[in-house]
């Protein structure tokens, strides 16, 4: 089919796109500015890629999949409707995508996305779809031609109960999304409890309080109890967290930090309830190099390391903020510098009192202006809020010849080349820190 999505750009869409364009159909995509995902779309997968978006661009075209940022006023949109062409939601897409498939999903508020990358590694003949990019095999796709899948499943939209899970896998349960769900915590709870009751295979995070409560049988992992010596060391100057887990002998995977332990024991469990050999496993875990944006080191050197992380809730901030300080101990640089880009007004306002406390342990604290994500603006006192880190209030950074330079109204206003800076956020700072923009 020739299938044209609307928002292509966007790491989950660009996933189903590539994902069937490698099934044979043709795709097409626009989105509102190029970059790096909409490049490889263009040069590796043949798609016609119109920037910004054109009416025109959906003439021709048998199916229509839009993003959940896409408005109903969208000029493709309407021209799709105008010529009665199938417009299906990206949530509404995974059914006809994934009917027919072994998938194996994973869910959760923080850690899915590396969970996915982990499961992935250790399962290294299926598919994956997964909403970040995986260094170990460079995309958020891979493909081969059988019905496995790995899958990271969206629960803010509810769509991860289109996902045709046969594995679940659950990290942990935290409100999140909550304008979609109406601000209806059993809506939101009820929508985990159907997905885990889809899959024939469930394994969760069994300290987590909601999962904890469920009464379906599923593999349950305590890790308090279950993964024990977890240890940090530096291979090649890059962080590996080692543990062991249960009776099954020491592990090693890339990255530091107790989440990092838990996420690779949960894909171990979900790999081992799937028939896999353990010693295989522990030797396919060392294979996984981490994702893009999670704890990406992008500079390494011995006076200065630049990071970019895609925290940006206050939970997953917090624990990287503890790894930053595991690893600024083992690497013996004296200064951490965290970079915040908030992402979503509604997000920010909720969790506030959260963000306030989740930069503990920073040394400086740069805070950009809110990355909107589609939403009105609303006026929030960041600085004040955050007025004991005494934050530097900035428009941009940038990062030329191994410096991060901080900018304020058109002049760079501070300059720095030692240290750990970490930049955190889901919006473009990820560009700005690599000095792509």
């Amino acid at each position: 089919m020739k299938i044209h999505f609307i928002g292509i750009g966007g790491i989950g869409l660009s996933a189903l796109a590539k994902f069937l364009s490698e099934d044979g159909h043709i795709i097409s995509g626009s989105d509102v500015k190029q970059s790096e995902i909409t490049n490889d779309l263009a040069t590796n997968f043949h798609a016609k890629v119109t920037i910004p978006h054109h009416e025109d661009a959906v003439i021709g075209v048998e199916r229509v999949i839009y993003s959940a940022a896409v408005r109903k006023n969208n000029p493709e949109y309407q021209k799709a409707l105008e010529l009665g062409i199938e417009l299906l939601s990206r949530k509404e897409a995974l059914k006809f995508i994934l009917n027919d498939k072994e998938v194996y999903a994973v869910g959760g508020a923080h850690g899915k996305s590396t969970t996915s990358a982990m499961l992935s590694s250790l399962l290294p003949e299926s598919n994956a779809l997964i909403g970040a990019i995986s260094k170990e095999f460079g995309s958020n796709v891979r493909h081969y031609d059988n019905n496995k899948v790995v899958f990271e499943a969206d629960e803010s939209d509810e769509s991860f109960l289109n996902s045709n899970p046969y594995l679940a896998i659950v990290t942990n349960v935290e409100p999140e999304h909550m304008e979609y769900y109406e601000y209806d915590e059993k809506r939101f709870y009820n929508a985990y409890r159907n997905f885990l009751s889809l899959a024939k295979i469930r394994v969760i995070n069994a300290e987590d309080e909601f999962l904890a409560s469920l009464e379906m049988e599923s593999i349950k992992l305590y890790p308090s109890k279950d993964i024990k010596n977890i240890e940090y060391v530096l291979v090649d100057g890059k962080p590996y967290t080692k543990f062991d887990l249960l009776d099954y002998g020491s592990f090693e995977v890339f990255g530091f930090g107790e989440h990092i332990a838990l996420d690779a024991a949960l894909a171990i469990l979900g790999s081992i309830a799937l028939g896999e050999n353990v010693e295989e496993l522990k030797a396919r875990l060392r294979a996984y190099k981490g994702i893009k944006k999670r704890f990406d080191i992008i500079q390494n050197s011995d006076k200065c390391v630049v990071i970019d992380d895609y925290g940006h809730h206050p939970t997953e901030i917090k624990v990287t903020i503890k790894a930053l300080k595991t690893y600024q101990g083992l690497k013996g640089i004296k200064t951490l510098t965290a970079i915040w880009q908030p992402h979503k007004y509604s997000r920010t306002m909720d969790n506030l009192t959260a963000f306030v406390d989740c930069f503990e342990g920073v040394d400086r604290l740069i805070v950009l202006p809110i990355w909107a994500a589609g939403e009105l603006p609303v006026d929030i006192d960041l600085k004040g809020a955050l007025s004991h880190y005494d934050p530097i209030m900035a428009d941009s950074i940038t990062r030329e010849d191994g410096m991060v330079k901080i900018i304020k109204d058109g002049h760079t206003i501070h300059e720095y080349s030692d240290g750990i800076i970490a930049g955190f956020g889901a919006g473009d700072i990820t560009y700005q820190i690599r000095g792509e923009h």
